[in-house]
């Protein structure tokens, strides 16, 4: 899927810096893309918001999803107010305090152990007697490249084995929920998928659905999206009673737009370093946790292009480094640098992290209007500690 950006000289100039840049147009492609898969499998498609939590773009995407899928209230709380359709919870391990409060604004609420299941579920039944109750799996098989990331690796504390599951529940129990990929294609849950029938096929009849997670790049091009139409019917015309989900946060998000930031100033101590006025330790960590090299727009690795330069952040922090970036032509103060593909995770895990300003938030929409949807002041730094 090709996916062309629209912004122009004209409309960087409109934008306050540091910005998050949404563009609209290229969400829609991605949504469009999520809704030929729905009406050739019939699965349900959920937006996950530890992923993506821009809210300001939900009229969008929730015409062509059926939900949120949450990680705790807060979440739950954005699904139920902005989304307003359909709401599965899930933590690796709930508060009693709050299970009345979820409860009351989820449709589906999944439990991380059958501990916590026997523990809370009747009282989420007391609170909400239409909400479905499910339980996460962990199929004990995963490919997933990097163990940080590997839910089903040795000792993982998400989802419970086969040998740990506790058929007590099964009265009450309605889904089961399994997550084991990360960023992978449909090959990879054509095997987990395999693993997961081959153990826990026996509980089907019991259940009304069946949730295959998130981790599916399927807005990357190169995703094999007609293996996965294949996968999802095949699984569906052996089990015709269960609804099967998937939950997408990256897929939601990829490659729908930008962190705009600008050249506050070039000191060459043996090399040319770029100081921005955003920050990779506060505003991209994702790129730090991942870790991965963000893409900037118009360069290329160091020395290919004629002029090599260091892109680094405004904080006092060392290592506060994007990485070695070429150019064609020399780097000026006031220069805008865009970095590629920061709507998804690394926005959501943003901080103000030595009391630099996080980037506003703005919305190219698909009229050609830029939509700045929130500016962040001193207010939002002050009230994260007291």
């Amino acid at each position: 899927m090709v996916k062309i950006s629209r912004i122009n000289e004209q409309i960087l100039n409109t934008l306050p810096s540091p910005c998050w840049l949404l563009e609209e147009h290229l969400l829609r492609a991605n949504m469009e893309l999520l809704k030929s898969i729905k009406e050739q499998t019939g699965v349900k498609i959920l937006l996950a918001l530890k992923g993506y939590s821009l809210w300001s773009s939900f009229d969008v995407i929730s015409s062509y999803l059926d939900g949120c899928c949450a990680s705790g209230i807060n979440e739950a709380m954005l699904s139920s107010e902005e989304f307003k359709k359909q709401t599965h919870t899930y933590s690796p391990a709930f508060k009693e305090s709050q299970i009345g409060s979820i409860a009351k604004i989820s449709s589906d609420m999944v439990f991380n152990s059958p501990a916590q299941f026997k523990r809370f579920s009747a009282l989420a039944k007391k609170t909400n007697p239409s909400i479905s109750l499910g339980l996460r799996i962990n199929p004990e098989y995963s490919e997933s490249p990097v163990d940080m990331y590997n839910p089903c690796g040795l000792y993982s504390r998400l989802g419970t084995t086969l040998k740990n599951f506790d058929e007590s529940i099964l009265e009450e129990l309605e889904g089961l929920h399994f997550h084991a990929l990360c960023e992978q294609d449909s090959s990879a849950l054509e095997k987990v998928l395999e693993v997961f029938e081959a153990n826990f096929k026996t509980y089907f009849k019991h259940l009304k659905w069946v949730n295959f997670g998130g981790g599916h790049h399927i807005t990357r091009d190169g995703y094999d999206v007609q293996k996965l139409i294949e996968l999802l019917n095949d699984f569906k015309s052996r089990y015709p009673h269960l609804e099967v989900y998937l939950e997408l946060g990256e897929a939601v998000g990829w490659q729908t737009g930008v962190l705009v930031a600008t050249v506050l100033d070039i000191v060459d101590n043996g090399m040319k370093s770029a100081i921005l006025d955003t920050s990779n330790e506060a505003h991209m960590p994702d790129t730090v946790i991942m870790p991965y090299r963000a893409d900037v727009r118009g360069s290329s690795e160091a020395n290919i292009k004629k002029f090599t330069y260091r892109l680094t952040g405004n904080t006092c922090l060392a290592g506060d480094i994007m990485g070695d970036y070429s150019f064609d032509k020399e780097l000026e103060i006031g220069d805008k640098i865009i970095f590629e593909d920061q709507i998804h995770y690394t926005m959501v895990k943003a901080t103000t992290f030595n009391g630099i300003p996080l980037p506003s938030i703005a919305i190219l929409r698909e009229n050609g209007e830029v939509d700045v949807v929130k500016n962040f002041d001193y207010d939002e730094f002050k009230d994260r500690l007291s």
